[in-house]
């Protein structure tokens, strides 16, 4: 039976959210439970984008500066890395006020790249993956709570697939996205293959209706954690009301028999009844998950001018 615990989590305030988390944390054992000294760990956020910093559509950094504190007490050596849609991991980091959180602390943003790893999938084996990810000796996603116009919601498991370095993820979109359920089977897949270690979801304020980015905030008041990454997008997916059907990715767990059921699920703290929201946006309306090829194209040269005209000219005034 896979833990997973909720709590009410109301504020960002460094002091209170290390106090919160070490509650959230407690029933599975602490952060050693997870982390032993010498370990380097990943902390992977959602760094989406840049360009909305207000919107609540990236992890909060006050809360991957307290994982990064709570993983350095116990001897771990945390670095973070990811994706992003457009840029950098540092371009968006840095938009999205992480870089003086980071420096505190001497955390460095590795970028995506270099060698590569193909996943243990047999239907996905061109499918690659970071090195970042794989050789990491503790992965601790920490997604944000988001609606999604192609996926209804974003959680755990579609956060790892910032584990796909560079604009793969834009083709893959192409190569997969026409069918939902093997789009769904795909980023399944990546989860599996990247198997976190920890999953803390960043709930206290979250981004509904037309996300992941053309939202609006929301305050939730909760966080939630567990070893079981689809245990844990299982339970915010019953807090938000959502119907698990019609979520690519909780449908697809679910036929692989990785999604266990809410009743088969321990709640050492609440249970998603006592967090409910009646009243959360989802989509006005789902946008098709794949991309034809001038999409493609234009996401690439965009990715491109962020990462290597833009950004550089805004982080060091060129």
């Amino acid at each position: 039976m896979p833990t997973v615990s909720l709590i009410r989590a109301e504020s960002y305030d460094r002091t209170q959210l290390r106090a919160s988390l070490e509650t959230l944390l407690e029933p599975m054992g602490g952060i050693a439970a997870f982390v032993k000294p010498g370990d380097r760990v990943l902390l992977k956020p959602n760094l989406l984008t840049g360009s909305r910093p207000t919107k609540e559509c990236t992890t909060r950094p006050e809360l991957v500066y307290c994982v990064a504190q709570m993983v350095q007490a116990v001897g771990g050596k945390p670095f973070l890395s990811d994706s992003p849609a457009f840029g950098t991991a540092r371009g968006v980091a840095i938009a999205n006020g992480y870089l003086p959180m980071l420096d505190e602390l001497g955390i460095p943003i590795v970028e995506p790249s270099g060698k590569r790893y193909q996943t243990v999938s047999e239907e996905f084996n061109h499918l690659l993956l970071s090195k970042e990810a794989i050789e990491a000796d503790v992965v601790i996603n920490l997604p944000k709570v988001k609606s999604h116009v192609q996926l209804t919601l974003t959680l755990g498991v579609k956060n790892l697939f910032g584990c796909v370095p560079g604009k793969m993820k834009a083709w893959w979109h192409m190569e997969a996205g026409k069918d939902s359920a093997r789009f769904g089977r795909m980023l399944v897949e990546t989860a599996r293959a990247i198997a976190p270690d920890l999953t803390i979801t960043d709930g206290i304020i979250g981004h509904e209706g037309n996300g992941p980015s053309g939202g609006e905030p929301r305050f939730l008041g909760v966080l939630g954690a567990s070893a079981d990454v689809f245990a844990l997008d299982r339970a915010f997916v019953e807090i938000l009301k959502a119907d698990p059907v019609t979520l690519p990715t909780i449908a697809a767990s679910q036929r692989l028999g990785l999604c266990p059921a809410i009743a088969d699920i321990h709640f050492p703290h609440c249970t998603p009844d006592e967090l409910a929201i009646a009243d959360w946006k989802l989509p006005e309306k789902l946008m098709p998950i794949d991309f034809g090829l001038p999409r493609v194209l234009k996401s690439t040269f965009r990715h491109l001018y962020i990462r290597f005209i833009k950004e550089p000219r805004e982080v060091y005034g060129r």
